[in-house]
């Protein structure tokens, strides 16, 4: 008997899965990761290059700011604790049909807002609140049938959203812009705060993954502390004591600082998955600094801290915790292609420009307009490079097989 050498044909990989709506509608992150994305990328062409087509009762200025910060960052969160909820607790917050329905209020929402008339507005508003406070709930009811106490908080996080978003409407109907200001930034320090504890968990996790042999602490004792500021800044600033409410807010960006540091920046220089979202944890927390700094006194102009915790700060984060996330629930090696670290650069050249553009200069609109081209198409890298992905099966769900060659033994004819 002796053995030849055998060389095995490929084995043909599968066909590609067909679209699926029951793998769309799996988990939270699928519809909501794109419906946000999208938005984003729709509401702010339409913001920067046609705003005649603003002719709901929210308009102007008063609907970039809510949409931005509701319709969009809130939106990514939603998906993304409803997806991360499923981890912690073991249980599936909300799929299928459920799911499908909750997008559809979400839609409802967002149309609302382009439609004149105060019916609409008023369809607009509740369907907003309605998604919130379902996601909300939903994430609440996992999290208390598993008494999952670590994140008892988060639901809550999500009700302060949800409440700021409806004194920030109410505000803007009775034409009280005072209130609209303070509303407004009460939920963007809500998200900020939710921003934080979620960075504070996952940030180093994926850190000692992704780079072999990095040892960076949690800092958990700090994060209580930084959680602590930063609700003591939202109950201040919303209790009118704007100057107490810097103090705390300084406190929780300083925190911010001390932990990138300490979570080793220099060491994610190679990974993009990991440094984009370092440089979005370091955009958030000078955000912070900058908002302290605004309640102080110190930085007359509102826009300041709302962009640079916005497009600095979440923006950056986002967009690479919806690539980081939705590779490893959809089974995909973790790994970026050139379309993920373009969009990576567009949505940082984006944040820079907008910057920018808040600066005293002849160059205003110009700097404007080169910020949408930029983050529109960093949002419409993710669209495309993903959307695919987000309405299929996981790339593991069928045991896709690869081509391979092998070398075994054969057994010779005799004679």
């Amino acid at each position: 008997m002796s053995s030849l050498l055998s060389i095995d044909e490929p084995v043909r990989a599968p066909a590609r899965p067909r679209p699926q709506w029951r793998a769309f509608t799996e988990m939270g992150f699928r519809p909501l990761y794109l419906a946000g994305c999208a938005w984003a990328l729709i509401s702010v062409l339409l913001w920067v290059h046609a705003p005649s087509l603003l002719r709901g009762e929210l308009n102007g200025l008063a609907w970039h700011a809510h949409e931005m910060l509701w319709g969009f960052v809130a939106t990514i969160a939603v998906g993304f604790l409803l997806t991360a909820g499923a981890n912690w607790t073991g249980r599936n917050p909300l799929r299928g049909n459920a799911l499908a329905a909750l997008c559809l209020v979400w839609l409802a929402a967002r149309a609302g807002y382009l439609v004149p008339g105060r019916p609409a507005f008023l369809l607009a508003g509740i369907a907003d609140l309605v998604f919130f406070l379902w996601g909300a709930a939903a994430l609440g009811r996992s999290v208390w049938l598993t008494r999952n106490k670590r994140n008892y908080g988060v639901p809550l996080l999500l009700a302060a959203l949800a409440s700021a978003h409806l004194l920030y409407l109410t505000a803007a109907v009775s034409g009280d812009y005072l209130g609209l200001m303070r509303y407004f930034n009460a939920g963007l320090l809500s998200m900020a705060v939710l921003t934080l504890l979620i960075a504070r968990r996952v940030l180093p996790f994926f850190a000692k993954r992704a780079v072999a042999g990095l040892d960076i602490p949690p800092h958990t004792r700090s994060g209580h502390w930084q959680l602590a500021a930063g609700v003591a800044a939202i109950v201040l600033l919303l209790t009118g004591a704007p100057k107490s409410a810097a103090l705390a807010l300084a406190a929780s960006s300083l925190i911010a600082l001390v932990q990138w540091l300490a979570w080793k920046p220099w060491a994610a220089r190679r990974v993009p998955l990991l440094w984009i979202l370092y440089a979005g944890y370091l955009g958030l927390s000078i955000g912070l600094l900058v908002g302290a700094a605004q309640l102080a006194g110190l930085v007359v102009r509102v826009a300041w801290p709302a962009h640079v915790i916005g497009v600095a700060g979440f923006s950056v984060m986002i967009l690479g915790m919806v690539t980081r996330t939705a590779l490893g629930h959809l089974g995909r090696p973790l790994q970026t292609d050139r379309s993920m670290v373009l969009s990576y650069a567009l949505i940082i050249l984006a944040a820079l420009l907008r910057l920018a553009a808040l600066l005293p200069s002849s160059a205003v609109t110009g700097l404007l307009h080169a910020s949408a081209t930029a983050w529109a198409l960093a949002q419409a890298l993710y669209l495309w490079r993903f959307f695919p992905m987000m309405i299929r099966p996981r790339a593991d769900a069928g045991g896709q097989a690869t081509p391979v060659m092998r070398i075994k033994p054969v057994v010779a004819p005799r004679g």
